[in-house]
């Protein structure tokens, strides 16, 4: 189950990801911070996210969500393709917005749960995208319509101006 309550957790273990052919360099030189890939995943405004249709084949679109606590914090309607695929495979991926500065996240969408957590969810989002929410917060709190959390596994970081040796993969 997610998370309801902000927990200091562990930053996660950065190292070189595995790309041959690309000519990365050995070590942890230059690999970037945990601080760079969490600063984008919060600032980011629109997220894309991969889900995988029951025929195996990926299914791609554009979501706004919070990152918050370590996790992406999402909404979709229950009936649309990304929740249809999460409910029969709940892993997925998600990237930031800006592929010069690109945060690619590998986890496990689970459906949020606890209300306290859900109205926290309606707040900071209002904020952030100063969007009315007060047209689906019945169907939120009642649990006719799901907030995802994605537990991350393993992320990608690629910075374009700090080039390839700047390449690094946290694992959780």
């Amino acid at each position: 189950m997610p998370a309801t309550k902000s927990a200091k957790k562990p930053e996660p273990k950065a190292s070189r990801p595995h790309m041959p052919g690309y000519g990365l360099p050995k070590g942890t030189k230059g690999l970037l911070p945990w601080k760079w890939a969490d600063d984008r995943l919060r600032k980011s405004h629109n997220y894309w996210i991969t889900t995988v249709k029951p025929d195996g084949s990926p299914h791609t679109m554009i979501v706004w969500g919070l990152w918050l606590d370590g996790q992406l914090l999402f909404s979709t309607g229950r009936q649309s393709r990304k929740a249809r695929n999460l409910e029969e495979n709940p892993r997925c991926v998600i990237c930031t917005e800006k592929a010069d500065e690109a945060v690619i996240v590998e986890g496990v969408a689970e459906e949020v749960r606890e209300l306290d957590l859900r109205r926290q969810f309606l707040a900071l989002y209002e904020r952030k995208y100063a969007w009315d929410m007060s047209s689906f917060e019945e169907d939120i709190l009642s649990m006719k319509e799901p907030i995802y959390a994605m537990r991350p596994i393993i992320a990608f970081g690629l910075d374009e101006k700090k080039s390839m040796n700047a390449a690094t993969r946290w694992r959780f």
